[in-house]
């Protein structure tokens, strides 16, 4: 068994101490979110949740990374001691979430109720944590076969109505726990040949549930995957299931919280993006400084240098999965290209790394230019660093940095940045898979635009041509990842579920548009998804957003056209925006005023902004634009 719990946090030792001076109020809230982020066991969790509950009884005003989550908890065994975990998960990743639960088995006909406790919740994520016992009901080692088969397709049906009831009644994310593994063994090692074994049956429910989940767009809790790492002792226990009909355990509490959260938090965006690489003793062992390349354990022939080369594996494939790579290291920087250009053992190669930054700087200072550089937030970066001082210096002073708190042994790394969930993801699409690429090519394109002598000569040089049509099953994906995922350059940071989207697809009064952009360079993928609505002669502007990648390119001029002419289309005479501030988007706060637009009266947490189709006129733009 490996480690358990949130190891990948460091130790605190004054942990009780800031935790007994935090305050209350809208100002102390990062306070707070900092004591979230700490190896919690289940006494500090608890302790944690019954404190911040009390100074925050309702979401504060200004601090949240996303808008409050509404979370409805329906299980078929008691669940009250796993939200403690949920709410304090929540708290680490800067959100807010309340929970609502239906007294014990009324799950089915509170869905079914419109004028239910539920539905007043009008909750915005579902959860739905159904325990071993009540997804195997019915089955016994009498069961055959063709029995055992239509009581578990039974199940899955079930599962599915319970989705399709959640989304018909709300707006809402849906997760689905998998199913643990409780059940003792009937036939041993060779349990499949037991048709109605529950303990074979939970397997085939999972098998089933995963591709039910993944043609429904539900997001699975995996918690049958977790317990596999941790061992099922650590999950569940025969003799508190009798006791309490408790199938999860209270100290599993703050993992389960965590695996629920992640899916949230990446369901609003809150992933990160980026994975920022030390080279020595993190790639490599030893100092290619003064071992040089040749005195590197790397590879073959030592149990060190295989984990290294482990550790780069696993790097590589997260870049192949649309995590962006980059190096910060303190080194001469042909001293550390070296490796990436002559070592025969290098998995990763110069040309994964998006940016590479090595100099004697500290790494506080080269990680805030790693962002810079590549147009993302600190709080998209997760550093990995064998050096403890290097990882607390960069804690103490880039707090929004995830810095995992890998040990000594490098065959540990992968197992680390895996466990701490900072890459979870709902989907994988390919534009996720270009992404290494598309970085490679900004940087060729941030050369060119240095040798140009005025911005306007580098615009057309890039030779770029912007791709738009309508929302379509195919895009489908990624538009859904877009809306969910931008926050800086989104004027309304509205999310819209691929099931929403969809219903777009056949709206006449939506008119829903995807863009993509290429140049000499590559093509970027879709990099922009705007939504129209039809109020009349009016066009109003639901939704906009933008990847920060293809800013200054005049992408948001030629944006506009194209939605200029489709209001017109439609035959609206005026084309209305409207800005929502959220603590991430600041930057778009004057986008419709320099675009044209006229600021009219606005309303509770929303600027409106006006342009006048007949005075509009496309002007000069840097590409040509092309409807496919």
């Amino acid at each position: 068994m490996g480690k358990s719990g949130l190891y990948w946090f460091p130790p605190q030792d004054d942990w009780m101490q800031r935790f007994r001076t935090a305050k209350s109020g809208p100002a102390a809230f990062a306070d707070w979110v900092a004591l979230a982020n700490a190896p919690l066991d289940l006494v500090k969790t608890e302790l944690l949740d019954g404190a911040f509950r009390k100074a925050f009884p309702a979401p504060p005003d200004q601090g949240l990374n996303a808008p409050p989550i509404r979370l409805a908890l329906l299980g078929s065994s008691t669940t009250d001691h796993l939200h403690a975990g949920i709410r304090i998960a929540a708290l680490r990743r800067g959100l807010f979430v309340s929970i609502y639960q239906p007294d014990y088995g009324q799950y089915w006909a509170e869905l079914l109720d419109p004028v239910s406790a539920l539905y007043g919740f009008q909750p915005n994520a579902f959860l739905l944590a159904f325990d071993a016992r009540h997804m195997t009901r019915g089955l016994t080692a009498q069961s055959d076969a063709a029995a055992t088969t239509a009581a578990l397709d039974g199940q899955i049906a079930h599962l599915r109505a319970c989705w399709d009831k959640a989304r018909a009644g709300f707006d809402a994310t849906i997760l689905q726990q998998t199913v643990l593994p409780v059940f003792p063994d009937l036939a041993g090692q060779n349990e499949h040949i037991l048709p109605g074994s529950p303990a074979a049956a939970v397997g085939r429910l999972n098998q089933s549930l995963r591709a039910a989940a993944a043609e429904a767009g539900v997001h699975l809790v995996a918690v049958d995957s977790q317990a596999a790492r941790d061992g099922i002792a650590y999950w569940t226990s025969d003799t508190v299931w009798h006791r309490a009909k408790q199938e999860i355990l209270v100290s599993a509490g703050p993992v389960y919280g965590d695996l629920v959260m992640r899916l949230l938090a990446a369901r609003f965006g809150r992933s990160a993006k980026c994975l920022v690489l030390d080279l020595d003793n993190t790639l490599w062992g030893g100092v290619v400084g003064d071992d040089g390349v040749e005195g590197l354990t790397l590879g073959q022939g030592s149990a060190e240098g295989e984990a290294f080369v482990a550790f780069q594996s696993h790097a590589r494939d997260l870049a192949a999965r649309g995590v962006i790579l980059a190096v910060c290291s303190k080194n001469d920087e042909t001293n550390a290209l070296a490796p990436f250009e002559r070592h025969p053992e290098m998995i990763l190669k110069r040309s994964d790394i998006a940016c590479f930054v090595a100099n004697w700087d500290d790494k506080a200072t080269n990680l805030r230019r790693i962002a810079e550089s590549l147009n993302i937030g600190l709080d998209s970066l997760v550093f990995v660093d064998d050096n403890p001082f290097e990882r607390n210096l960069v804690r103490e002073q880039l707090p929004a940095v995830a810095v995992p708190e890998v040990s000594e042994d490098p065959s540990t790394f992968a197992r680390c940045l895996a466990d701490a969930g900072y890459f979870e993801a709902l989907t994988v699409t390919e534009e996720d898979r270009a992404r290494g690429r598309q970085y490679q090519a900004n940087a060729a394109r941030a050369s060119m635009a240095g040798a140009a002598n005025d911005i306007g000569g580098y615009l057309a040089g890039l030779e770029m041509k912007l791709v738009w049509r309508r929302f379509d099953q195919i895009g489908l994906p990624r538009i859904a990842q877009l809306i969910n995922k931008s926050n800086q350059f989104n004027l309304t940071t509205r999310r819209y579920s691929e099931a929403d989207v969809r219903q777009m697809i056949d709206d006449p009064a939506v008119a829903g548009v995807q863009l993509r952009l290429a140049d000499r360079f590559g093509d970027n993928g879709m990099i922009a998804v705007a939504i129209l609505r039809r109020r009349g002669d009016l066009a109003v502007i639901d939704s906009w957003l933008m990847s920060c990648r293809v800013l200054g390119r005049k992408v948001e001029e030629a944006t506009l056209a194209i939605l200029a002419a489709e209001a017109r289309r439609w035959g609206a005479k005026k084309l209305r925006g409207e800005y929502r501030a959220t603590p991430k988007n600041g930057m778009v706060k004057d986008h419709y005023a320099k675009l044209g637009f006229t600021p009219i009266s606005g309303d509770a947490g929303s600027d409106w902004f006006e342009l006048d189709l007949a005075g509009y006129v496309v002007p000069d733009l840097p590409m040509t634009i092309e409807a496919a």
